[in-house]
Protein backbone atom coordinates (compact mmCIF):
# COMPACT_ATOMS: atom_id res chain seq x y z
CA UNK A 1 0.00 0.00 0.00
CA UNK A 2 2.61 2.16 1.02
CA UNK A 3 4.61 1.72 -2.30
CA UNK A 4 1.64 2.60 -4.61
CA UNK A 5 0.60 5.62 -2.36
CA UNK A 6 4.56 6.58 -3.18
CA UNK A 7 3.57 5.87 -7.21
CA UNK A 8 0.46 7.60 -7.17
CA UNK A 9 2.25 10.87 -5.46
CA UNK A 10 5.20 10.71 -7.88
CA UNK A 11 2.09 10.69 -10.79
CA UNK A 12 1.14 13.85 -9.33
CA UNK A 13 3.77 16.00 -8.93
CA UNK A 14 4.96 14.87 -12.65
CA UNK A 15 1.24 16.00 -14.05
CA UNK A 16 0.83 18.96 -11.53
CA UNK A 17 4.43 20.10 -12.83
CA UNK A 18 3.33 19.68 -15.79
CA UNK A 19 -0.07 21.81 -15.69
CA UNK A 20 2.37 24.50 -14.02
CA UNK A 21 4.93 24.96 -16.69
CA UNK A 22 2.48 24.63 -19.80
CA UNK A 23 0.31 27.27 -17.93
CA UNK A 24 3.19 29.64 -17.49
CA UNK A 25 4.08 29.50 -20.82
CA UNK A 26 0.87 30.22 -21.62
CA UNK A 27 0.44 33.04 -19.79
CA UNK A 28 4.07 34.62 -19.17
CA UNK A 29 4.11 37.27 -22.46
CA UNK A 30 0.96 40.04 -22.68
CA UNK A 31 1.43 40.65 -25.95
CA UNK A 32 0.87 43.79 -27.72
CA UNK A 33 1.48 44.44 -31.23
CA UNK A 34 2.83 47.71 -32.59
CA UNK A 35 1.78 48.83 -36.56
CA UNK A 36 1.61 51.50 -38.58
CA UNK A 37 4.21 54.01 -40.32
CA UNK A 38 6.70 56.31 -39.11
CA UNK A 39 5.09 57.78 -36.12
CA UNK A 40 4.62 54.31 -34.52
CA UNK A 41 8.00 53.18 -35.93
CA UNK A 42 9.53 56.45 -33.89
CA UNK A 43 10.94 59.26 -35.28
CA UNK A 44 11.54 61.17 -31.55
CA UNK A 45 15.07 62.99 -31.98
CA UNK A 46 15.28 62.34 -35.69
CA UNK A 47 16.57 65.41 -37.58
CA UNK A 48 19.01 66.15 -40.29
CA UNK A 49 21.62 66.96 -38.68
CA UNK A 50 24.68 66.39 -40.87
CA UNK A 51 25.99 68.31 -43.73
CA UNK A 52 24.69 65.81 -46.27
CA UNK A 53 21.34 65.60 -44.70
CA UNK A 54 20.89 62.34 -43.29
CA UNK A 55 18.80 61.90 -40.84
CA UNK A 56 19.81 60.89 -37.37
CA UNK A 57 18.79 60.19 -34.32
CA UNK A 58 20.35 62.33 -31.49
CA UNK A 59 20.64 59.15 -28.90
CA UNK A 60 18.42 60.65 -26.05
CA UNK A 61 16.34 57.79 -24.17
CA UNK A 62 14.03 59.61 -21.88
CA UNK A 63 13.70 57.92 -18.48
CA UNK A 64 9.99 56.81 -19.32
CA UNK A 65 11.11 54.69 -22.42
CA UNK A 66 14.14 53.26 -20.35
CA UNK A 67 14.49 49.50 -20.59
CA UNK A 68 12.66 47.33 -18.02
CA UNK A 69 13.13 43.65 -17.34
CA UNK A 70 9.88 43.11 -17.63
CA UNK A 71 9.50 44.22 -21.25
CA UNK A 72 10.85 42.17 -24.39
CA UNK A 73 10.31 42.88 -27.89
CA UNK A 74 9.96 40.43 -30.70
CA UNK A 75 13.68 40.92 -32.73
CA UNK A 76 13.31 40.96 -36.85
CA UNK A 77 14.36 37.28 -36.65
CA UNK A 78 11.80 36.34 -34.59
CA UNK A 79 13.35 36.19 -31.40
CA UNK A 80 12.52 37.65 -27.98
CA UNK A 81 15.22 40.34 -27.03
CA UNK A 82 14.85 43.04 -24.37
CA UNK A 83 13.13 45.81 -25.49
CA UNK A 84 15.40 48.95 -25.47
CA UNK A 85 14.88 52.28 -28.09
CA UNK A 86 14.82 52.44 -31.04
CA UNK A 87 12.93 48.93 -30.91
CA UNK A 88 12.01 49.70 -34.27
CA UNK A 89 15.89 49.62 -35.79
CA UNK A 90 15.78 46.15 -36.99
CA UNK A 91 12.01 46.59 -38.64
CA UNK A 92 11.41 49.49 -40.40
CA UNK A 93 15.51 49.31 -41.43
CA UNK A 94 15.29 51.51 -44.48
CA UNK A 95 14.55 54.40 -42.35
CA UNK A 96 16.25 55.81 -39.25
CA UNK A 97 14.16 55.56 -36.15
CA UNK A 98 14.09 57.26 -32.99
CA UNK A 99 12.03 57.31 -30.06
CA UNK A 100 8.11 55.65 -30.23
CA UNK A 101 5.46 55.48 -28.52
CA UNK A 102 6.05 51.79 -27.48
CA UNK A 103 8.66 52.02 -24.95
CA UNK A 104 6.93 54.40 -22.89
CA UNK A 105 3.63 52.60 -23.16
CA UNK A 106 4.93 49.44 -21.45
CA UNK A 107 6.55 51.12 -18.82
CA UNK A 108 3.75 53.32 -18.15
CA UNK A 109 1.23 50.33 -17.60
CA UNK A 110 3.64 48.44 -15.65
CA UNK A 111 4.03 51.48 -13.47
CA UNK A 112 0.31 51.93 -12.96
CA UNK A 113 -0.60 47.92 -12.49
CA UNK A 114 2.39 46.24 -10.99
CA UNK A 115 0.39 43.31 -11.56
CA UNK A 116 0.22 43.45 -15.42
CA UNK A 117 3.41 40.99 -16.25
CA UNK A 118 5.81 40.48 -18.67
CA UNK A 119 4.95 42.64 -21.73
CA UNK A 120 5.87 41.49 -25.45
CA UNK A 121 6.18 44.07 -28.27
CA UNK A 122 5.94 43.37 -31.67
CA UNK A 123 6.99 45.70 -33.95
CA UNK A 124 5.69 45.98 -37.12
CA UNK A 125 5.25 49.61 -38.28
CA UNK A 126 6.77 50.85 -41.40
CA UNK A 127 7.69 54.12 -42.60
CA UNK A 128 5.68 56.30 -45.13
CA UNK A 129 3.17 53.45 -45.79
CA UNK A 130 -0.17 53.85 -46.92
CA UNK A 131 -3.35 52.02 -45.69
CA UNK A 132 -3.58 50.38 -49.26
CA UNK A 133 -0.05 48.50 -48.26
CA UNK A 134 -1.75 47.24 -45.08
CA UNK A 135 -4.83 44.98 -46.63
CA UNK A 136 -4.59 41.53 -46.62
CA UNK A 137 -2.54 39.25 -49.38
CA UNK A 138 -0.10 42.82 -49.22
CA UNK A 139 3.46 41.84 -47.48
CA UNK A 140 2.90 44.40 -44.45
CA UNK A 141 -0.28 42.45 -43.86
CA UNK A 142 1.26 39.12 -43.78
CA UNK A 143 4.47 39.73 -42.05
CA UNK A 144 2.12 41.60 -39.04
CA UNK A 145 0.13 38.10 -39.32
CA UNK A 146 3.21 36.18 -39.43
CA UNK A 147 4.77 37.79 -36.25
CA UNK A 148 1.99 37.73 -34.49
CA UNK A 149 1.34 34.50 -34.66
CA UNK A 150 5.02 33.36 -33.64
CA UNK A 151 4.75 36.15 -30.80
CA UNK A 152 1.41 34.02 -29.23
CA UNK A 153 2.79 30.65 -30.41
CA UNK A 154 6.18 31.29 -28.06
CA UNK A 155 4.03 31.96 -25.34
CA UNK A 156 1.19 34.68 -24.37
CA UNK A 157 -1.75 36.08 -24.73
CA UNK A 158 -2.90 39.27 -27.42
CA UNK A 159 -3.99 41.80 -25.40
CA UNK A 160 -3.73 44.90 -27.84
CA UNK A 161 -2.89 46.67 -31.18
CA UNK A 162 -1.33 50.19 -30.94
CA UNK A 163 -1.69 51.31 -34.41
CA UNK A 164 -0.93 54.77 -35.93
CA UNK A 165 -1.31 55.34 -39.45
CA UNK A 166 -2.72 57.77 -41.79
CA UNK A 167 -0.38 60.47 -42.83
CA UNK A 168 0.67 59.10 -46.15
CA UNK A 169 -3.33 58.83 -46.84
CA UNK A 170 -3.46 62.58 -46.37
CA UNK A 171 -2.21 63.27 -49.76
CA UNK A 172 -4.73 61.87 -52.79
CA UNK A 173 -8.53 62.33 -52.10
CA UNK A 174 -9.22 59.01 -53.44
CA UNK A 175 -7.07 57.17 -50.53
CA UNK A 176 -9.07 60.09 -48.32
CA UNK A 177 -12.32 58.23 -50.08
CA UNK A 178 -11.55 55.17 -49.84
CA UNK A 179 -9.71 55.25 -45.80
CA UNK A 180 -12.12 54.28 -43.66
CA UNK A 181 -13.49 51.12 -45.67
CA UNK A 182 -9.76 49.55 -45.85
CA UNK A 183 -9.50 50.49 -42.26
CA UNK A 184 -12.54 48.58 -41.59
CA UNK A 185 -11.48 45.95 -43.84
CA UNK A 186 -8.21 45.91 -42.23
CA UNK A 187 -9.41 45.30 -38.93
CA UNK A 188 -11.51 42.93 -39.42
CA UNK A 189 -9.08 40.87 -41.65
CA UNK A 190 -6.47 40.44 -38.80
CA UNK A 191 -8.59 39.90 -35.75
CA UNK A 192 -10.29 36.91 -37.71
CA UNK A 193 -6.44 35.71 -39.19
CA UNK A 194 -5.20 35.98 -35.87
CA UNK A 195 -8.44 34.35 -34.37
CA UNK A 196 -8.96 37.05 -31.83
CA UNK A 197 -12.65 38.60 -32.88
CA UNK A 198 -12.52 40.99 -29.87
CA UNK A 199 -8.70 42.09 -30.05
CA UNK A 200 -8.31 45.96 -28.51
CA UNK A 201 -7.27 47.86 -30.96
CA UNK A 202 -6.25 51.60 -30.16
CA UNK A 203 -5.58 53.98 -32.93
CA UNK A 204 -3.84 57.24 -32.70
CA UNK A 205 -6.03 59.80 -34.65
CA UNK A 206 -3.41 61.90 -36.57
CA UNK A 207 -1.34 64.73 -35.66
CA UNK A 208 0.03 65.74 -38.88
CA UNK A 209 -0.37 64.57 -42.48
CA UNK A 210 2.01 64.79 -45.33
CA UNK A 211 -1.21 65.98 -47.54
CA UNK A 212 -3.68 68.90 -47.70
CA UNK A 213 -6.50 66.26 -46.63
CA UNK A 214 -5.25 65.65 -42.94
CA UNK A 215 -8.72 66.60 -40.92
CA UNK A 216 -10.44 64.50 -43.17
CA UNK A 217 -8.58 61.53 -42.46
CA UNK A 218 -8.89 62.40 -39.14
CA UNK A 219 -12.42 62.22 -39.26
CA UNK A 220 -12.33 58.88 -41.31
CA UNK A 221 -10.51 57.21 -37.63
CA UNK A 222 -12.70 58.85 -35.21
CA UNK A 223 -15.74 57.87 -37.09
CA UNK A 224 -14.56 53.64 -37.71
CA UNK A 225 -17.53 52.75 -34.82
CA UNK A 226 -16.05 48.99 -34.63
CA UNK A 227 -16.68 47.08 -31.54
CA UNK A 228 -13.27 47.32 -29.31
CA UNK A 229 -11.47 50.21 -31.41
CA UNK A 230 -10.74 53.04 -29.08
CA UNK A 231 -9.02 56.32 -30.45
CA UNK A 232 -6.76 58.30 -29.28
CA UNK A 233 -5.54 61.95 -30.36
CA UNK A 234 -2.74 62.72 -31.34
CA UNK A 235 -4.07 66.44 -32.40
CA UNK A 236 -1.51 69.07 -30.45
CA UNK A 237 1.12 66.89 -29.51
CA UNK A 238 4.37 68.83 -31.07
CA UNK A 239 6.25 68.04 -33.72
CA UNK A 240 9.73 68.09 -34.87
CA UNK A 241 10.52 70.95 -37.19
CA UNK A 242 9.90 68.89 -40.49
CA UNK A 243 5.96 69.47 -39.15
CA UNK A 244 4.88 65.51 -39.19
CA UNK A 245 6.96 63.55 -36.49
CA UNK A 246 5.90 63.75 -32.97
CA UNK A 247 8.84 64.81 -31.14
CA UNK A 248 10.49 62.78 -28.05
CA UNK A 249 8.52 64.42 -25.18
CA UNK A 250 5.25 63.94 -27.53
CA UNK A 251 6.09 60.40 -28.01
CA UNK A 252 6.49 59.61 -24.10
CA UNK A 253 2.48 61.51 -23.93
CA UNK A 254 1.34 59.23 -26.23
CA UNK A 255 2.57 56.34 -24.87
CA UNK A 256 0.92 57.62 -21.56
CA UNK A 257 -1.90 58.23 -23.18
CA UNK A 258 -2.49 54.89 -24.65
CA UNK A 259 -1.44 53.02 -21.78
CA UNK A 260 -4.24 55.17 -19.88
CA UNK A 261 -6.94 54.19 -22.41
CA UNK A 262 -5.54 50.58 -22.36
CA UNK A 263 -6.07 50.08 -18.90
CA UNK A 264 -9.13 52.13 -18.54
CA UNK A 265 -10.43 49.65 -21.72
CA UNK A 266 -9.89 46.66 -19.56
CA UNK A 267 -12.41 44.99 -17.80
CA UNK A 268 -10.23 43.64 -15.02
CA UNK A 269 -6.97 45.80 -14.94
CA UNK A 270 -5.67 43.05 -12.56
CA UNK A 271 -3.98 40.21 -15.00
CA UNK A 272 -4.09 37.35 -13.14
CA UNK A 273 -0.96 35.33 -14.91
CA UNK A 274 0.48 35.34 -11.57
CA UNK A 275 -2.03 32.94 -9.69
CA UNK A 276 -2.63 29.90 -12.12
CA UNK A 277 -5.96 28.74 -11.21
CA UNK A 278 -5.36 25.28 -12.12
CA UNK A 279 -2.37 24.91 -9.96
CA UNK A 280 -3.33 25.81 -6.60
CA UNK A 281 -6.03 22.70 -6.44
CA UNK A 282 -2.82 20.23 -7.05
CA UNK A 283 -0.97 21.28 -4.71
CA UNK A 284 -3.91 20.73 -1.93
CA UNK A 285 -4.43 17.06 -3.62
CA UNK A 286 -0.77 16.19 -3.22
CA UNK A 287 -0.69 17.05 0.32
CA UNK A 288 -3.65 14.77 1.15
CA UNK A 289 -1.82 12.05 -0.67
CA UNK A 290 1.48 12.81 0.91
CA UNK A 291 -0.87 13.13 4.61
CA UNK A 292 -2.18 9.42 3.57
CA UNK A 293 1.56 8.26 2.68
CA UNK A 294 3.43 9.21 6.02
CA UNK A 295 -0.21 7.92 8.22
CA UNK A 296 0.37 4.67 6.44
CA UNK A 297 3.77 4.35 7.07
Amino acid sequence: MRYMLSLILLALLAYATSISCQNILEQRLNIIILAGQSNMAGRGGVANHSVRGIPTWDGDVPPQCQPNPWIFKLSADMAWVEAREPIHADIDAKKTNGIGPGMAFANAVLSKDPNFGLVGLVPCAIGGTNLSQWQKGGFLYEQLVKRAQMALRSGGAYKAMLWYQGETDTIYKQDVELYQGRLKRFFNDLRSDLQAPRLPIFQVALASGQGRYTEEVREAQLKIELPNVENVDAKGLPLEPDGLHLTTPAQVRLGDMLAHAFLHFQPNPLNTNHSPPIFVPYFFIIAQVFWMVISFS
